[in-house]
């Protein structure tokens, strides 16, 4: 298996027919040897109806569906564990992004690319509640992972399969795929694709889940800078706070015996207990974050490096 488009699916039945027309017209132009996963997340309209019966037309169809809404990165996580092809596609089954843009994304993946990731440089949707939060979001995800991209929201992208095979994803942690692949050493692309105005349904998603991409945020720039060293932030914090509180101590004290300033009147007093309170905290936190870190590792045996290639190895 060459290719394999991978489409989440939540109340779409007036897309789904026009869709896969779309994608079969996109790819049977350059590889027949592809399959198209449809995973319904729980879909309440008649989506599930039109998945069966274009799958009982074309073989190629795989259809997965959930017993209820699970929400979009589960339904494509479900989607990439289901893939067989060398090269993975998800996108959105709105019609807003365009299949035709597939051959483009495999070309410049065959350019030496582990990952290609869609722009969508002309947005068609509105810009006060969708544009403006995803340029401070794109802005905010590109500055704190390190990888520069204009359009992380963008569904339509490109994988190699090897570089999925890693990665597990939970909350919204499907638009930060291309972060976390860069953490194993995969080589980024961006390139420009279509976007379509809606034409059937509703959209799904709000400006309420900015806040879970920001909470999301957190934890990828956790995993990518500090997942195997935990003790390295938080007890350089625990650090800092300790000698803050000291710095505070050594102030009470010289006020006490300088300034003969009642030490149990001093509000310096309560800070420095606080302050080398939250120290020891820290580090303790650092610590049991890596005792967590080495079970994660060591009980599924696995290693804290990815290797690329192997010459004259066994």
């Amino acid at each position: 298996m060459n290719f394999s488009i991978v489409v989440p699916i939540y109340n779409e039945e007036d897309n789904i027919s026009e869709l896969y027309r779309s994608i079969t017209s996109a790819l049977d132009g350059i590889d027949s040897n592809y399959e198209i996963i449809m995973v319904d997340d729980g879909s309440a309209d008649g989506s599930f109806s039109a998945l069966k019966a274009i799958a009982a037309q074309d073989q190629r169809v795989k259809v997965i569906r959930f017993r209820r809404n699970f929400g979009q990165t589960a339904a494509m996580s479900a989607g990439f564990n289901t893939a067989a092809g060398n090269i993975i596609i998800p996108m959105d089954g709105d019609l807003q992004n365009d299949p035709a843009d597939i051959p483009r994304l495999i070309q410049k993946l065959n350019e030496g690319y582990d990952v290609v990731s869609g722009w969508r440089s002309d947005r068609k949707d509105t810009f006060i509640t969708r544009k403006i939060p995803s340029m401070l979001a794109n802005s905010l995800i590109s500055t704190l992972t390190g990888v520069h991209l204009h359009d992380y929201g963008c569904t339509l992208k490109a994988y190699r399969r090897e570089v999925l095979d890693g990665i597990n994803l939970y909350g919204e942690m499907h638009r930060f795929v291309p972060a976390l692949a860069s953490q194993v050493g995969a080589k980024v692309a961006e390139i420009p694709v279509n976007h379509h105005p809606r034409l059937y349904g509703t959209s799904k998603y709000g400006i309420s889940r900015t806040l879970r991409v920001i909470l999301d945020l957190m934890t990828v720039k956790f995993l990518l800078a500090y997942s195997t060293k935990p003790i390295q932030l938080f007890g350089k914090w625990g650090i800092y706070t300790l000698l803050a509180g000291l710095g505070s101590g050594t102030m009470t004290i010289y006020m006490k015996v300088f300034e003969n300033f009642s030490m149990n009147r001093n509000p310096l007093l309560i800070l420095t207990a606080f302050l080398l309170f939250m120290g020891i905290q820290f580090i303790v936190l650092g610590l049991l974050g890596e005792l967590n870190a080495r079970t994660y590792y060591e009980a599924q045996g696995k290693p804290i490096y990815v290797i690329r290639d192997r010459i004259n190895l066994d």
